[in-house]
């Protein structure tokens, strides 16, 4: 049913990727399914505090995420043929769909924190995720 799930990850909240780590481990073995783990840089908190040099730490911030991912996804325990990871910059949703699309993912994953009056107001990833993908959503919380 899923051949391709997409597992954005958060670093600042491994708790969150601890949520999904049975849900993935479960889909990948009996689904087959290969996971493509997802770790976004937002770029306007960047931009509004590199100012010069921003090429330079942008790429040592990317490296840093980068490594960061790599730590988490040993948690899951898959093999290496069963799961890419990949870093990008942009906005957390945008660059979730984006590349949902383009992996042609038939799933996305992703870990969800206990609404909060912040999230009722402004909205978190997850739910700008399922409001906006054109393929399911398993939410976990």
């Amino acid at each position: 049913m899923y051949k391709k799930i997409l597992v954005p990850i958060d670093i600042t909240e491994k708790n969150l990727a601890n949520l999904v780590l049975p849900h993935i481990q479960y889909l990948s073995e009996e689904e087959n399914a290969h996971v493509h783990f997802l770790a976004v840089i937002p770029t306007i908190p960047f931009y509004t505090s590199m100012g010069f040099g921003f090429a330079e730490k942008a790429d040592s911030e990317q490296d840093k995420v980068t490594n960061q991912l790599i730590d988490i996804i040993k948690d899951f325990k898959l093999s290496k043929e069963k799961y890419t990871a990949q870093v990008v910059m942009g906005t957390p949703r945008d660059e979730i769909l984006r590349i949902a699309d383009q992996i042609q993912a038939d799933l996305i994953v992703i870990g969800s924190k206990r609404p909060g009056m912040s999230t009722y107001f402004l909205g978190s990833t997850a739910s700008m995720i399922i409001q906006n993908s054109n393929i399911s959503v398993l939410t976990i919380r």
